[in-house]
């Protein structure tokens, strides 16, 4: 029986189940026709073609009252074949929605995967009739039902977040305490293990790298390798399958509703910027079939692509279609999904109009209005390829940013490199020379010594060269200039003063993460001393070198224990979790500053000692007097006194700690010259010289005089 078609509606854009049928709807500016191709239960067979007659304001669409949620389709789209001119269509391709909301099988690839054929010459490339459906894909029409019941995002305000990056596969895939069907998937992660761990540790947020449906490269699977981080978009409304056991949208789901109950939010790193179709000779699989000249930034000759991103491509952002696909996207996983925040990858692309980087781009200045957008969080991955990409400081308030600075002050400066003093201040204090000028806080700055891109921890003490041979590349991928340290050996050692020098300066680089002003973000594995072997770029090891190990010696248990602990002074103690910048003037009604820097004699710093380039040490004193903060009740916020000192010199600095304040004892909270990052020892009178070691950084705390009544 033929199935009844009806005109249908313009919007919304995909596949809609209203109930009743199914309205369809695509967006094609130049294209001539639309046929909806709909295939048999398990996508193997096209069942029937149906062309989209009605066409409103450039979209194609029809209803079909007798569809149902489970229905596979994919189209077909007709229309020149002129590459010259930008144009490059081809039915011969079955081609994915770009609003499907599941899809269904991974990508088979051959040679009918690209819209042309390769002549005598290889740029002469003439159209190719060869059909890709057997290879693709299928969209599947999905019933959004869900009983969220009472869900609500937990509202972390910024300055109280602690982010965890974290793939989604590599986090339980060999989790021994997960059960074994759910390794590796979204249930998985949403497991009572995994939850215990991440509160235990203080996390909360989550950032999963990409989630989107994407694309495994051809080159890639030829190597018997996979595209193990995912930035290679090609579905941005539908969660990838691979990570689910039950193959279904509600794990999804599931998983952000779990999260939400024991408190912690779901952050999504997603990759707007680029697809993954490629450059010019790649393969026909959704926009470029729909609309190439509307969907992507083409270059002065059409024929090829204005790529910011080194991927190929770049999606054109200047095409109200292609900003309302990203928009819709966007409030889709926030009010279907749920999701409390997005990372946005090379987030300088999307605010390129024309060829520069324009921070008030449309596409900021729709979020900034966007009434739901504007609500849940916003990171910047404040850089992209291009010229002039580089933008850490630039991006509008509202959004925080990955801050690159503060990794590379921080890296250096424990690598024993000089004359970094001021800049590491600037960094441990919330980096207001890059954001106080807009009227950002210092909750803009996203702190990280490590992500998924780079050195694990583990590595960034072990190795001074990246060793990425696994990638089959010959070593040339990945960045060269690390900043790493292996101290002594590159590699893994049984010397024990080398393993004891590594424990010390990785418990130096998270200390100074959890007690620097700013919102700290952790690299999953780190506190579980995971390694990769040296490999600074494992995009594409699906395998143990990226899997987190939860087997754990006992150095790597010691050192979990350190990253627990500091992360529970930060929650503690508001004075680490500031929503201003530091004045560095007298609090009201005291006789001292609410910061202070310090040399080893215990006085202020001189404007001639900031500029030493041998120096190498350095104090701070914070006072935790009113913090010129008031909490939700309006009330002064106040804390106890505080020294952090900082030793990056191979040898022991004796320091005098200072007598700001009231009260003569400082107590010792942290020293990581121990190996679990304590001391005995921990009362130390003021005036007195505290033993500094080398590459050490310490904690004291001297209790403030509480005052009875209501404070």
């Amino acid at each position: 029986m033929a199935l009844a078609v009806w005109p249908g509606r313009p919007y919304p854009l995909g596949a809609t189940w209203d109930g009743e049928g199914v309205n369809f709807a695509l967006f094609s500016e130049h294209a001539e026709d639309v046929a909806l191709c709909l295939f048999d239960p398990k996508g193997r067979r096209e069942v029937e073609r149906i062309f989209l007659r009605e066409r409103t304001d450039q979209v194609f669409h029809a209803y079909l009252p007798q569809a149902r949620p489970g229905l596979l389709y994919g189209y077909r789209v007709y229309g020149p074949y002129r590459p010259e001119a930008g144009q490059r269509f081809n039915p011969n391709k079955l081609l994915i929605d770009p609003y499907a909301k599941a899809l269904v099988g991974q990508i088979k690839w051959s040679d009918a995967h690209f819209g042309y054929r390769i002549g005598h010459r290889r740029e002469d490339l003439s159209f190719d009739r060869r059909d890709s459906a057997s290879g693709m894909p299928k969209c599947r029409v999905i019933d959004p039902a869900f009983t969220w019941g009472d869900d609500r995002r937990p509202n972390t305000p910024w300055h109280d977040t602690v982010i965890y990056e974290l793939h989604v596969k590599g986090m339980t895939r060999l989790h021994p305490l997960v059960p074994a069907p759910l390794r590796g998937t979204y249930a998985g992660l949403a497991s009572e293990p995994v939850i215990e761990h991440l509160k235990r540790l203080g996390v909360t947020a989550v950032e999963l790298m990409p989630v989107h449906a994407f694309v495994d490269d051809r080159a890639l699977l030829a190597r018997g390798l996979r595209n193990y981080w995912g930035y290679n978009s090609i579905g941005y409304f539908t969660p990838d399958m691979r990570y689910s056991a039950t193959g279904s949208t509600r794990e999804f789901k599931t998983m952000v509703k779990t999260f939400h109950r024991h408190g912690i939010e779901v952050i999504l790193d997603v990759v707007y910027n680029h697809t993954a179709e490629g450059n010019h000779l790649g393969p026909t699989l959704c926009f470029r079939g729909i609309d190439n000249a509307a969907y992507y930034r083409l270059a002065e000759n059409p024929r090829y692509y204005q790529d910011y991103t080194g991927c190929g491509n770049t999606l054109n952002m200047m095409h109200p279609r292609v900003l309302q696909l990203i928009m819709d996207s966007l409030r889709y996983w926030v009010q279907e999904m749920h999701v409390d925040g997005f990372r946005f990858d090379l987030a300088s692309a999307l605010a390129r109009e024309l060829h520069a980087v324009d921070r008030l781009g449309a596409f900021f200045d729709i979020i900034h209005q966007d009434p739901v957008l504007s609500q849940v969080k916003l990171i910047a991955e404040p850089w992209d390829l291009g010229e002039g990409g580089y933008q850490v400081g630039n991006f509008p308030v509202g959004w925080t940013e990955w801050n690159g600075k503060y990794r590379d002050a921080v890296r250096a400066f424990w690598k024993g490199e000089g004359g970094l003093i001021g800049e590491l201040a600037s960094r441990l204090t919330g980096s207001s020379d890059l954001y106080s000028h807009s009227g950002r806080r210092p909750y803009a700055s996203i702190n990280f010594v490590t992500c998924h891109d780079g050195f694990t921890l583990e590595d960034l003490v072990s190795y001074n060269d990246k060793h990425n041979e696994a990638n089959g590349e010959g070593n040339r991928d990945g960045e060269s200039h690390n900043r790493s340290w292996n101290c002594g050996v590159e590699g893994p050692t049984d010397d024990p003063a080398i393993r004891a020098l590594r424990a010390r300066q990785k418990r130096n680089l998270i200390a100074t993460l959890l007690l620097s002003q700013g919102v700290p973000m952790l690299r999953a594995g780190d506190e579980l001393s995971h390694s990769q072997q040296g490999n600074n770029n494992a995009y594409c090891q699906d395998n143990a070198i990226s899997w987190l190990d939860w087997k754990l010696t006992g150095e790597a248990r010691a050192f979990l224990e350190f990253v627990t602990r500091v992360l529970a002074l930060r929650r503690e103690h508001p004075i680490f979790r500031r929503r201003g910048f530091f004045h560095g003037r007298p609090v009201h009604g005291e006789d001292v500053k609410d910061i202070a820097w310090l040399n080893p004699d215990g006085r202020e710093m001189s404007d001639e000692e900031w500029h030493q380039h041998f120096a190498r040490c350095l104090g701070v004193y914070l006072s935790g007097a009113e913090l010129d903060e008031v909490d939700a009740r309006g009330r002064p916020v106040r804390d106890d006194d505080f020294v952090l000192l900082i030793n990056a010199h191979h040898e022991a600095i004796p320091f005098r700690l200072p007598r700001y304040g009231r009260g003569d004892d400082w107590f010792c909270l942290l020293d990581t010259s121990f190996e679990r990052g304590l001391r005995a020892d921990g009362r130390h009178q003021a005036g007195q010289t505290y033993p500094l070691q080398g590459r050490s950084l310490v904690l004291l705390m001297r209790p403030r005089v509480r005052k009875t009544g209501s404070e």
